[in-house]
């Protein structure tokens, strides 16, 4: 990707989600249902609808190129990386659907970031379940459409991302130089996590952490170490848990080193994190963890559980050297980006 357009410590956040304002009626388009609408009945919002039934209501920021940006300019953001709603990934659908619907999203991104060069820089969705047609898209993207890399979910239809049939898209996306981007989707939990919201404040932890360890215990990361990836929500539960982590491939080799005989906290200096973690003191610890060369600014804008206020964390570390806050709000999303 090139980034010799941007200009000299810019404000770029990584994590962003971005809807079409309209498409074609995907269950008419492929013959079946399961698939979002955008349903718009008052101005200035929409109902996400699938099968008649309100997933979400979104507001004209989700799809109007026009109002992030004022909203980038009042916030100080000068770059968004554009990525699809996770529940757009659709990875149970049909695999030639899956295509057809990945390139429907991706066109749209790529034609917002001609249109905003210096505003935007986009995250391609692929079809997953077909890694072939996944590799297929991928290049696409990244070749023709010019987007610096691929967001994917943290399982593929409950297929965590150390099975094999997997490992051939990571390796196509280091060839590449394509970053990743792991969200959260489809958390663990069923039916315990129904209430009180819980699939977004207890799931998506524990789903980003289950992702970061399939990766590091299968040998993904080591076998690939040029790949770029980067875990959504700041790794979720993994920073917080990283010790027991550690420990229990110490005490345990036999169940936890059967794959890759590394320990897992050689890779906290591989992987990326976002920013978005909410408070201070947890932002510290993967300063603490990581170091800035692995953090990026991730506000997982335009949704209320996101950082309302992109980079007010980052600034509120008082402890932070320039260099270093330059660092979380541009620096390392450049390096992530165009890997230099």
């Amino acid at each position: 990707m090139d980034i010799s357009h941007f200009r000299r410590d810019p404000v770029i956040d990584i994590h962003t989600h971005i809807l079409p304002r309209e498409w074609p009626d995907l269950a008419e388009r492929y013959g079946y249902g399961g698939f979002v609408q955008l349903v718009h009945e008052q101005p200035g919002c929409a109902d996400m609808v699938i099968d008649g039934e309100s997933f979400r209501r979104v507001e004209e920021n989700c799809w109007s190129a026009e109002r992030r940006i004022e909203e980038c300019d009042r916030a100080g953001v000068d770059v968004q990386v554009l990525s699809t709603v996770p529940v757009m990934f659709s990875y149970w659908a049909k695999p030639e659907h899956g295509l057809d619907l990945s390139r429907l999203l991706n066109d749209h991104i790529a034609e917002l970031m001609r249109a905003n060069p210096d505003r935007f820089a986009g995250l391609a969705t692929i079809p997953m379940q077909h890694p072939g047609l996944a590799i297929q898209e991928l290049e696409r993207c990244v070749r023709d459409l010019g987007m610096a890399g691929v967001q994917i979910g943290s399982n593929i239809n409950g297929m965590n991302l150390d099975r094999s049939e997997l490992f051939p898209v990571f390796e196509a996306a280091a060839e590449l130089g394509a970053c990743v981007f792991v969200h959260p989707w489809e958390m663990i939990g069923g039916e315990r996590t129904r209430k009180y919201w819980m699939p977004w404040l207890v799931g998506m932890p524990a789903e980003t952490s289950l992702a970061i360890c399939s990766m590091i215990f299968s040998g993904v990361l080591e076998r690939l170490p040029n790949l770029r990836v980067c875990f959504a929500h700041g790794g979720g539960a993994f920073p917080a848990t990283l010790g027991r982590i550690q420990h229990g491939w110490e005490v345990r080799p036999d169940l936890c080193a059967v794959d890759n005989p590394n320990p897992p906290k050689k890779y906290a200096s591989q992987i990326y994190l976002d920013t978005l973690v909410h408070e201070c003191e947890s932002l510290r610890l993967l300063v603490r963890l990581f170091g800035v060369e692995r953090l990026a600014l991730g506000t997982d804008y335009p949704f209320p559980l996101g950082e309302l206020q992109p980079g007010a964390l980052i600034r509120s570390l008082g402890e932070l050297t320039e260099p270093e806050r330059n660092r979380l709000l541009g620096g390392t999303a450049l390096e992530w980006l165009a890997g230099r």
